[in-house]
């Protein structure tokens, strides 16, 4: 379970930026964060486009760098899916409150 955790936390390290720095730099902007998450995502997924069309095409790619290339930029999109939901989610709660 530990590699997956790995996995995630490697696939997406904008959000790491959230744990805190100590305090000693101000912290980025919210925007800024997503953005450069979005990007980090982006990436993985054109590093799985390459991975797989070199493995189809015969590049000296192998089937494990396919694999996990391909399982990176699926969990990174999970990550950010569920990031997004939860923004609707609150977004919608918002919302709904009567002031």
């Amino acid at each position: 379970m530990l590699p997956v955790i790995n996995m995630a936390s490697s696939a997406v390290p904008a959000l790491s930026n959230l744990a805190g720095a100590g305090g000693a730099a101000a912290p980025a902007p919210f925007a800024d964060l997503l953005t450069d998450a979005v990007g980090q995502v982006n990436k993985l997924e054109t590093d799985a486009n390459t991975a797989v069309a070199g493995l189809m095409s015969g590049n000296g790619v192998d089937v494990h760098q396919a694999m996990i290339a391909t399982q990176k930029a699926s969990m990174a999109f999970e990550l950010s899916l569920a990031v997004r939901n939860k923004a609707v989610q609150a977004y919608q709660s918002v919302i709904g409150m009567q002031f």
